[in-house]
């Protein structure tokens, strides 16, 4: 994609994540192209990709439209995630955090005293920070930029109550980053996969 294109798509994306274009918004071609001060070409790329990703629909006659999330799409979307993540803490582990040491050391200590401080509303851009470099570290660019799409759709399609998972996700944070610098694949890989498994299940139990 041209630059242009990428910039239209990380702010439209933005705006579908954090609900400011709500489930079921019609996206024009024209009046984003016109926001934006483009052609429609950058914008039919946009649109494009942005379908690819599962945010928006397209339907003959009625064009592109914000998708709405079910329970089952995002069940699904955290399933192919745990594998995923499961696959980067194991591989990261065995590069034993490539170039990622101090990046992973700093983020897990930042984030132990956000949650000491109680700062909840620093703790979801941390636990993405988090995620992100566990994936950089397995020096896999495919498998990061697939968990990166991956993780983003999955903060769209519903909210942890962080409040009451300061500590412990903190220190299963703590944990993994451990494995992982400590050279021990099997170990990161297990509390990876306990890790995510623990977020499943909270998503089960608020989506009843």
């Amino acid at each position: 994609m041209a630059t242009k294109s990428v910039s239209i798509l990380a702010v439209l994306r933005a705006e579908i994540i954090d609900g400011t274009i709500p489930v079921g918004t019609r996206l024009k071609e024209e009046a984003i192209a016109s926001r934006f001060g483009v052609s429609r070409v950058p914008i039919r790329e946009t649109l494009l990709q942005l379908e690819s990703e599962g945010f928006i629909r397209t339907e003959k006659y009625k064009g592109a439209t914000v998708s709405a999330r079910s329970q089952q799409d995002v069940l699904e979307l955290m399933q192919v995630r745990r594998g995923l993540e499961v696959l980067a803490a194991t591989l990261a582990a065995e590069a034993h955090g490539g170039d990622q040491v101090d990046h992973l050391r700093a983020v897990v200590e930042r984030g132990r005293r956000a949650g000491d401080a109680g700062a909840v509303d620093d703790l979801p851009p941390l636990i993405l920070e988090f995620h992100q470099a566990v994936a950089r570290a397995a020096g896999n660019a495919e498998l990061a930029r697939m968990l990166d799409g991956l993780l983003q759709r999955i903060a769209w399609g519903f909210e942890l109550d962080i409040e009451d998972r300061i500590d412990t996700s903190w220190a299963d944070h703590a944990a993994i980053a451990t494995a992982i610098l400590g050279g021990s694949p099997v170990q990161a890989g297990y509390l990876m996969d306990e890790h995510i498994r623990k977020d499943e299940q909270i998503y089960r139990r608020q989506s009843h």
